[in-house]
């Protein structure tokens, strides 16, 4: 580190004025001369930064085993480790990043890449829970994070940060149908999906998810047993899979005849809630649905639209719960109760949901364990570590006053 001194006592004044005009001068180093008398003195040189070899010399081992342990070898011998970290701390001694890059091929660094809207990316709290889990899970690790979001005006400015060697692999949140460039980007750079890719290019690559069919079909079996039998839902985007899943699973559990095959798997209480929905002469066709895109003002503007139907409503289940708080404004604007006239269920337990009025039901995925799960997936990728190619997290439903 490069500190600025006042020159030396006793230096010509002609020679401190020119070192004024060309250079601010440099303290001298530990246990040098102050710089004394004559116009021969030379100038005094900065402190020189610690070096791999002192460390080697402090430690009493080699340079290449102090090597192996700034690199994060286990071809130490424990009490050798322990030596080298005690010089490390003594000197002060911090790893030169570019020159490991340049020896390892790697960079050290990840990519979070949100191909969204820097405005959806902000808004909703599901990303923060997201990048929560991300850095903590590379907070013991010596990887560092960047966060990428998609640029509107240039769509493949991320594709080619990433293509360009700038990061040893990536993770991909809120991906689309049409975000191919990261499937093609799994064939050469490790890459880790939260939840399944929907393009069939990108199947053979890996995903950490929750079982979105299952946990939505929860929520209509919750409304079943709550006596709503008018049910309707507000979907996510078609191109994104929980907006594929969850409408499915939501129609699953209302009693679809193409559920029929999840019900029977998730045993007698799946078989109870069936019976329910048979005796009320309930379909997954019959499930009212809109769409919208997990904002507040497309759930609202969804829920409006159902209203506009006409056709009797008790109950409403959306894709997330930044929906679901759109939804209970335009019941309310509709001079409508909740949950007295019709029952909202989200999904995601985000932090809103809890302070909601009424407090919202939800289904509960662990986001910021994804996240976490996610980035240790990817390092040990990176580490070439067999992984699974699809990781599913476990949910719940946490009933509130919203149903």
């Amino acid at each position: 580190m490069l500190r600025a001194a006042v020159p030396g006592a006793g230096a010509p004044a002609d020679r401190r004025r020119g070192c004024e005009r060309g250079r601010k001068r440099r303290r001298p180093r530990s246990g040098g001369s102050a710089g004394g008398g004559g116009a021969a003195a030379s100038a005094p040189e900065p402190s020189a930064a610690p070096t791999l070899e002192a460390v080697a010399a402090l430690a009493g081992v080699s340079r290449a085993t102090v090597s192996r342990v700034v690199n994060g070898s286990p071809k130490v011998k424990p009490a050798a480790a322990e030596a080298v970290h005690a010089a490390i701390a003594e000197l002060g001694y911090v790893p030169n990043r570019a020159a490991r890059s340049l020896a390892s091929r790697r960079t050290q660094a990840i990519a979070l890449v949100v191909p969204e809207s820097v405005a959806r990316v902000f808004a909703d709290p599901f990303f923060a829970s997201i990048v929560q889990g991300v850095a903590l899970a590379l907070a013991p690790t010596d990887y560092t994070l960047t966060m990428l979001i998609e640029s509107e005006q240039d769509p493949g400015k991320t594709r080619r940060y990433l293509a360009g060697g700038n990061v040893d692999g990536a993770i991909v949140v809120s991906h689309h149908t049409g975000d191919h460039s990261f499937a093609e980007l799994n064939r050469s750079l490790p890459v880790v999906f939260g939840g399944r890719p929907l393009d069939a290019s990108a199947e053979s690559g890996y995903s950490v998810d929750v079982d979105n069919v299952g946990a939505a079909a929860d929520a209509a079996r919750h409304l079943i047993a709550r006596g709503r039998r008018h049910l309707a839902t507000i979907a996510g985007p078609q191109d994104m899979p929980p907006g594929v899943d969850r409408l499915a699973g939501f129609r699953a559990g209302a009693g679809a005849a193409s559920g029929a095959g999840a019900s029977a798997a998730a045993g007698a209480e799946d078989a109870g809630a069936s019976a329910s929905a048979g005796a009320a002469g309930m379909s997954g066709a019959a499930v009212l649905v809109e769409y919208g895109d997990f904002s507040p003002a497309s759930g609202a503007a969804a829920m409006r639209r159902l209203l506009e139907r006409g056709e009797p409503i008790d109950a409403v289940f959306t894709a997330n719960d930044q929906m679901a708080l759109g939804a209970c404004t335009a019941i309310r604007d509709a001079g409508l109760t909740v949950p007295g006239d019709i029952a909202v269920v989200g999904f995601d337990d985000d932090l809103s949901a809890a302070t909601a009025s009424p407090p919202l039901t939800t289904v509960h995925q662990p986001s910021v364990e994804m996240g976490a799960e996610m980035a240790r997936i990817l390092v040990r990728l990176i580490e070439g570590e067999e992984v699974p190619r699809l990781t599913l997290l476990p949910t719940r439903l946490v009933v509130r006053a919203s149903s």
